[in-house]
């Protein structure tokens, strides 16, 4: 049966890895993001489910004993804010070449450096472009509201298991720390190992005993030749532009009959939908287009978008990062202008409406 609850975004996203049948989680305790592990440890999800919480002794600890967890076949998550998941991304490059599923929560604050608590989205480049070193993509989930903390977690578990591959939850602090209706489906029961080589094949590390050493499964992003490394290279660009092809997901908000279009992804996608209705007001018509997945970016869609429209705006909260993307995906077609707010000030509708006006309609 369906429970609903009302709850910050960083503790529905807790109370949804546990109902989810997560394994193990662990992490290290950082703002704005700390609701998370406190919520766990507060919970005690080993007498629910079993599942294993740990505080590790620093972030580099906790994505390693993820990449240890996830080697196993075992359903595992870490979570952290921008600085803390700067120190996890050798770890996350690692994962991403053994090809292991997990699920990476980052609730963004502003930076660079320690910047501050307040939120931000100015690790987009870090998250879509692949933050650590080598040639990966990690498939990342931008959530809107307190209840797409929630449901994000099956789906990004569904996504990393399917493509064997690390899947992040890309929030910020607005959506961690802001109270919102929850619906939460039952409690599902974690996997056995026999359930997991069932569903997903055995690759997995499952500590079995085989006659033949060599036909244990070996876990590694390691290779020495090159042309190995190569072969493998190419095999992970195959995976990802198939990822590409079924996987790209986004919200549009009136943009069928738009003149200009707003994009905006998760907290700021919220408040873009209400300065398109004070622009509305002011007689000029405005639609929003939401990438929910921000890798794999939904370009084909703002293409086809750019056919119909005058001109493009779009807000996020740093310099101005996937405004990038926007720009490759309309190709010169139309205007692409930007506007941002930076170091944790969050922008009002007011100023976005009145930015249209300015950037586009040169009013």
């Amino acid at each position: 049966m369906e429970e609903v609850k009302l709850m910050k975004g960083n503790e529905a996203l807790a109370e949804a890895a546990i109902r989810c049948g997560t394994d193990a989680y662990f992490g290290y305790p950082i703002t704005p993001q700390s609701e998370v592990i406190e919520y766990l440890m507060l919970n005690e999800p080993h007498k629910r489910t079993g599942m294993v919480v740990l505080q590790a002794e620093s972030e580099v600890a906790a994505i390693n004993m993820v990449y240890g967890a996830a080697a196993c076949g075992k359903k595992t998550m870490t979570s952290s804010s921008s600085p803390g998941i700067s120190l996890k991304q050798e770890g996350i490059s690692y994962i991403a070449g053994a090809e292991l599923p997990c699920l990476i929560v980052n609730v963004v604050r502003g930076g660079p450096g320690l910047g501050t608590i307040q939120p931000s989205q100015a690790d987009y480049f870090q998250a879509v472009k692949g933050g650590g070193h080598g040639d990966y993509n990690l498939l990342v989930l931008a959530p809107a509201t307190v209840q797409e903390m929630a449901d994000f977690v099956g789906t990004g578990y569904d996504l990393a298991f399917k493509y064997r591959t690390p899947v992040m939850i890309l929030s910020d602090g607005l959506i961690g720390q802001m109270m919102e209706k929850v619906t939460f489906e039952p409690q599902q029961e974690r996997l056995s190992d026999d359930e997991i080589e069932k569903r997903y094949g055995s690759w997995a590390t499952l500590g079995r005993k085989k006659e033949n050493i060599g036909d244990r499964n070996f876990i590694t992003s390691l290779d020495l030749k090159a042309e190995d490394m190569e072969e493998h290279n190419n095999h992970l660009q195959e995976k990802y532009r198939e990822i590409e092809k079924n996987e790209v997901k986004y919200e549009e908000i009136n943009c069928d009959d738009a003149d200009y279009l707003l994009v905006a992804f998760g907290s700021v996608a919220r408040i873009c939908k209400k300065a398109a209705e004070i622009s509305k007001k002011r007689g000029v018509k405005v639609g929003v287009l939401r990438p929910i997945t921000l890798w794999p970016f939904p370009k084909e869609k703002i293409s086809e978008l750019a056919d119909n429209v005058k001109g493009i705006l779009t807000v996020e909260m740093n310099t101005g990062q996937m405004v990038e993307d926007v720009r490759l995906s309309v190709n010169g077609k139309i205007p692409v202008e930007f506007y941002g707010r930076m170091g944790g000030v969050v922008p009002s509708p007011e100023e976005i409406s009145n930015a249209i006006e300015q950037k586009l309609i040169g009013g």
